[in-house]
């Protein structure tokens, strides 16, 4: 009895034999892996090497990159392995260790992004104090806070999950996720889901209303200020709500299209989903902040070469 409420292993049921594309799919893959390291990695070492841009907006930058390149561990190795492999067996521990890794990644995300509106927030709205509201140790506390929100509540809700007795082992998804392994309960799951729906409303209600409370005083500000001062705001606050909007939505349609029975289109979108949030984010957070923030710009040689290109090529199109 004990084997068959507690499996060992899991089984992914959606990969299915793709015969030599598998191996096309798999350099895709390792291509999207390596920019995920080559930019977020060089943001890190810029931010940390440079003393300019020891300011607090440039270290929650590199904290979301740090954020990414986490989440990205607990995504890619594996599915690499599952990419080549002809059996999709996943161990009972890797399992719950890849849940823990991809959801905290994704709270923390959010956390992050909030405590970036607060930044901006401050420095637009009450300048003459930023510097003394946003001290080194402030900044500290506001990262730690960040982290540990979501490493404790995703904590809590993973025991809940590895203590439920399982009635079977297929996961249908490319990666574990803790609704999968919830779903295959043989007991009750009642105060799973209504914790797990807690810590996510919890989660998105709090980092989402405290964000638009944010640029809401954001915006009044801005209307009363010179024509100046509203482009300098505009530069710094709108790679932040680009990433925000797109990170939101895709994490929140993820949570809503994953419990749910789907047709076959929706559940080639709900697959969609389940991988833009850990594909895409990682991907374009170092771009749109290297690209559109000139501190960032000048001292990263990657995105300094970006600019350049790009500015050639617009050259090229006007002629």
């Amino acid at each position: 009895m004990e084997n068959e409420t507690l499996p060992s292993h899991f089984y992914f049921t959606q990969y299915k034999d793709q015969g030599d594309i598998k191996y096309v799919l798999f350099l895709i893959m390792l291509i999207v892996y390596f920019a995920i390291l080559v930019f977020n990695v060089s943001t890190i070492v810029v931010v940390t090497k440079e003393k300019s841009l020891h300011e607090p907006m440039y270290i929650f930058i590199s904290c979301l990159c740090f954020n990414s390149l986490y989440g990205s561990a607990g995504l890619f190795p594996r599915l690499s392995i599952d990419l080549l492999s002809d059996s999709h067996v996943i161990s009972r521990p890797a399992c719950f260790t890849q849940i823990y890794v991809i959801y905290t990644y994704s709270v923390s995300e959010l956390t992050i992004l909030a405590t970036m509106a607060y930044d901006r927030y401050v420095a637009i709205c009450h300048p003459l104090h930023y510097h003394n509201i946003m001290t080194p140790k402030m900044t500290a506390l506001l990262v730690t806070g960040a982290f540990s929100w979501s490493l404790f509540w995703k904590a809590l809700v993973l025991y809940l999950a590895v203590r439920l007795p399982l009635c079977g082992n297929l996961i249908m998804r490319l990666y574990c996720s803790t609704w999968s392994v919830v779903r295959l309960s043989c007991v009750p799951t009642g105060i799973n889901n209504a914790f797990g729906l807690f810590v996510v409303t919890t989660d998105i209600i709090l980092c989402v209303g405290f964000t638009l409370y944010t640029y809401t005083r954001i915006l009044v500000v801005c209307r009363r200020s010179s024509s100046e001062i509203r482009g300098k705001a505009l530069q710094t606050c709108l790679p932040h709500i680009i990433t925000f909007v797109t990170y939101s939505l895709s994490f929140f349609c993820d949570i809503i299209l994953s419990r749910f029975e789907l047709d076959p289109v929706m559940k080639g979108l709900a697959l969609f989903f389940s991988l833009e949030f850990l594909v895409i984010p990682p991907i374009f957070n170092p771009l749109i902040y290297g690209l559109t923030l000139p501190e960032m710009r000048r001292k990263n040689p990657i995105f300094m070469k970006s600019a350049k290109i790009a500015v050639i090529l617009k050259s090229s199109i006007a002629k």
